[in-house]
């Protein structure tokens, strides 16, 4: 079932405009993911392509081409600390300008133990200037409704607060991706927190897309949103089920309730679906939550 039969009309109308209106992402190593993605989405659906520990900057360009080739918008993930010079980043975004025709980037800081080069964070990749400076028009910041595994809550807002400072300074603009939470009431928390906070910035609040249980599991615990799945487990069976099924509908549900009933003032804007490496599931997942809105 794309979305729960019991959803009010305008919650179900408002999970399918959030869906339309996201994103999706897939890994640097398959640019023939793209065709099959763009065979399920709307034409001009972003698609992050990710920066693995593993992977070079370079390693994503194929993907990023193969991404615009195919119609719709590519997006790096670009990991401050994995970058290993300055010469890395600018030979980079100048092919990803001129190949992939790149307008947005995702910058996180990356969980290396160290920097390897010049950025110990996202805010002094932002800084640096490189990235206006190569036609990028748009910055996605990460979001943490749950918090994040090794940085205190206000060193985080005082970091996000820094980067939308110099994303302005530069006349680009901002926007913001969460990590997936399987706690609905904190990925709500911390939506309506962003809407007081920096009422201007679009919200894209990333889902966990359809993946085996074990997996997303693994996923999570990678990713420092374990925290809720603990909490989850204390209370039965039943409700880690409820988030390790292979059907996103249940995450999607709690958000489009919220969006439905904050018209004015809510600044989320879509949703961004974590694959785990299974993007044409994934995007086959967007298509039935899509092709559910009602003819015009």
């Amino acid at each position: 079932m794309p979305f729960p039969a019991s959803a009010p009309e305008a919650c179900a109308a408002s999970g399918v405009d959030l869906v339309a209106a996201g994103s999706i992402e897939m890994g640097a190593h398959r640019p023939q993911d793209a065709r099959a993605i763009a065979a399920l989405l709307p034409t001009g659906t972003p698609v992050y392509v990710n920066h693995l520990p593993r992977h070079s900057l370079a390693d994503s360009l194929a993907s990023l081409v193969a991404v615009r080739a195919s119609g719709l918008e590519p997006v790096p993930h670009i990991a401050a600390r994995r970058i290993a010079s300055r010469a890395e980043l600018a030979s980079f975004l100048e092919l990803a300008a001129r190949e992939a025709g790149v307008r947005k980037a995702l910058v996180l800081g990356g969980d290396e133990p160290a920097a390897l080069g010049p950025y110990a964070d996202g805010a002094a990749l932002i800084r640096d200037g490189l990235l206006a400076g190569s036609g990028v028009r748009e910055i996605g910041l990460p979001g943490y409704p749950e918090g994040h595994p090794r940085i205190a809550r206000a060193t985080l807002e005082r970091a996000f607060a820094d980067k939308l400072a110099l994303i302005a300074a530069q006349g680009m603009g901002a926007y913001v991706v969460t990590q997936f939470c399987f706690a609905p009431a904190r990925i709500l928390e911390y939506c309506s927190s962003l809407s007081r906070s920096a009422p201007g910035v679009p919200v894209y609040v990333g889902l966990a897309g359809p993946t085996a249980a074990g997996s997303l599991l693994r996923f999570a615990q990678r990713c420092g949103v374990s925290a809720s799945l603990r909490a989850l487990q204390a209370q039965g069976l039943n409700a880690v089920r409820l988030v390790t099924h292979t059907d996103p509908g249940e995450q999607l549900a709690p958000l489009a309730r919220y969006c439905a009933s904050h018209t004015s003032g809510c600044n989320v804007v879509g949703v961004h679906v974590f694959s785990f490496g299974g993007v044409t599931a994934a995007a086959a997942w967007m298509n039935s939550i899509i092709a559910a809105r009602a003819p015009d």
